[in-house]
């Protein structure tokens, strides 16, 4: 009878556990994650200047930034009349909106799963799933919100009659590839509430998975640290330049839309990567300024150590920067690792993360823009319309670095906490 007793409730205590993650729950993290990348793109895009967007473009520009966060495609088209023709192109993540979506859906995603060891594959599948399903439907609305046209000015009162006179006053408008857009931020969510699960210790994983977390979850950990002390240090070092040296408004528009883009490069650069690039017309890079004057040359420029180094020698830091970071992530991973793993392995399992971190770095770093207005096919019709921007890595170049960077500090890493009590250490008899 006891045994019965304790059987039911048992169940009972399951089916508990089970209905704390239920719609309810599922719905307050899918709004949660989205309502904290709109209020972060909102500010940033206001302090960048965007509220002064004519024909109330703000909030779609406002939901094209999200879905761009997400991974989402926005498509640029233009209109000039009848003599004229624009062309327009934009590829950019704004990672500082994607990082606050990710870190607040991974917190709602977690948040029923704590305190417990061991879950049922059938049942992570069920709460992903169910935080799936509202976000394809969030992600659906917020592709099809994303789509407004507006008209550009030309600049001075001149170029403006020149425009009106060729019925040539453009027109820009945006609009989603909403397949894609919902495809691709699926995508996205699946990696956040599996880099979650990989992440947290106290995140239950099913039973056939535990044998992997003692050399995955510690690098994970290290490896979501390491980029989020980059994003630290570079909010930081923002705000000293803008309480120094003004430019407050601007400073806060880099800080909210792509203090990651700017950061995470200085880490693959710090590596001795090299990324290549050029800026052209009214585009630029926000910050620093160091990057612009690289990149803005007649020909394609590489942006490295050495080339940055030639305009501030202060870049040097970078790799300093790196050593310390890199050595402390190292430390992370090794002191959350369990006593039996080898210092080799330590190594191996950093070069491998670090890798992978490099390799995403460069798959969402890349920026990409340009417009252009031409008038009987001849040429830009001027106004400082005309531009192109872009930025992209050597790819297997900057993966390749990572590698012995991490088994280097990997290995140091572990040697610097073979003091330090871990999981599985038994104490000597001399300790207690």
């Amino acid at each position: 009878m006891s045994s019965r007793t304790s059987s039911g409730q048992a169940r009972t205590s399951g089916a508990r556990a089970v209905a704390r993650h239920g719609w309810v729950h599922a719905l307050g993290t899918v709004l949660g994650g989205l309502l904290a990348m709109m209020v972060v793109a909102t500010l940033g895009l206001w302090a960048a200047g965007a509220a002064d967007l004519p024909d109330g473009a703000f909030a779609p520009v406002v939901m094209a930034t999200v879905v761009t966060a997400v991974g989402g495609t926005v498509k640029l088209s233009g209109s000039a009349g009848d003599f004229a023709d624009t062309q327009a192109g934009l590829t950019v993540i704004p990672l500082s909106v994607t990082l606050t979506g990710a870190l607040v859906t991974a917190w709602g995603f977690l948040r029923p799963l704590r305190h417990r060891a061991v879950a049922g594959a059938a049942e992570l599948a069920g709460w992903a799933a169910r935080i799936a399903v509202l976000w394809l439907l969030a992600l659906i609305g917020l592709a099809l919100a994303a789509r407004h046209t507006f008209a550009l000015s030309l600049g001075d009162e001149e170029m403006g009659e020149l425009g009106d006179l060729f019925g040539a006053s453009p027109k820009i408008g945006f609009t989603t590839d909403v397949p894609l857009s919902v495809f691709v931020g699926l995508v996205w969510l699946a990696g956040v509430l599996v880099l979650a699960l990989l992440v947290s210790r106290a995140a239950p994983l099913p039973a056939g998975l535990l044998r992997f977390q003692a050399s995955v979850r510690p690098a994970a950990y290290a490896m979501v640290a390491l980029l989020l002390a980059y994003v630290v240090i570079g909010v930081v070092i923002a705000l000293v330049v803008a309480a120094t040296r003004g430019h407050a408004t601007e400073t806060f528009a880099v800080i909210l839309l792509g203090m990651p883009n700017l950061v995470w490069l200085a880490l693959t650069i710090g590596l001795g990567a090299t990324w290549t690039g050029r800026v052209e017309g009214p585009f630029g890079l926000p910050m620093p300024q160091v990057l612009d004057e690289v990149l803005r040359t007649p020909d394609i420029s590489e942006l490295n150590l050495r080339t940055l180094s030639e305009h501030d020698g202060r870049v040097w830091w970078l790799l300093v920067v790196d050593v310390v970071l890199l050595l402390a992530a190292a430390f992370v991973m090794a002191a959350r690792s369990p006593a039996r793993v080898r210092a080799w392995q330590h190594a191996v399992h950093m070069a491998v993360a670090l890798m992978l971190t490099v390799f995403m770095i460069c798959l969402v770093g890349r920026i990409s823009a340009h417009y252009g207005l031409s008038v009987l096919g001849i040429g830009d019709l001027g106004g400082g319309l005309g531009g192109e921007l872009f930025l992209r890595p050597r790819l297997w170049g900057a993966v390749g670095l990572a590698i012995p960077w991490g088994l280097v500090t990997g290995f140091a890493g572990a040697l610097l906490a073979r003091h330090v009590r871990r999981r599985g250490q038994v104490r000597s008899d001399s300790e207690s």
